[in-house]
């Protein structure tokens, strides 16, 4: 989970830093965190665009960690991630088509009913991981208690 910590730090949508971690076979595939397409103007340097309460710049950490695996032909199937916030229900759906089989994450983001749904339905194992602070601490961050 510090990998995907740390891979948030790289964000660069100022609304919520994510990261998230590919493994398979207890091996790291892909990383990725929350910006805008390559070559694109970024958050950090010219704002958010903001509709409906979304950034639309934005592509979210776990999309790009499974684009990243789908540019290089590296397979997802049987997958793990970990993802510093709860998937929103397009990642969810997301992770679901590119067959990753558990989730793990740090903290509650707007945890969608129906992505709970669909992650029970498909039998995926979610799991909530606690990163002691001191950890966090280490990278210079500061992480809010749900």
């Amino acid at each position: 989970m510090l990998q995907a910590v740390l891979l948030s730090l790289r964000s660069t949508c100022e609304r919520l830093s994510v990261g998230a971690i590919l493994v398979r076979d207890k091996r790291v595939i892909a990383g990725g965190y929350n910006g805008a397409v390559s070559g694109d103007d970024h958050c950090i340097d010219v704002g958010c665009y903001v509709v409906d309460g979304h950034c639309l710049r934005t592509i979210h950490a776990e999309m790009n960690a499974v684009l990243q695996c789908s540019k290089f032909g590296i397979p997802t199937d049987g997958a793990e991630i970990y993802v510093t916030d709860f998937p929103c229900l397009q990642c969810t759906k997301s992770l679901l088509q590119a067959g990753i089989k558990k989730i793990y994450y740090m903290r509650n983001y707007h945890n969608d009913d129906y992505a709970i749904r669909l992650l029970k339905r498909k039998k995926i194992a979610v799991e909530q991981v606690k990163v002691e602070p001191k950890y966090l601490n280490t990278v210079s961050i500061n992480i809010a208690e749900n």
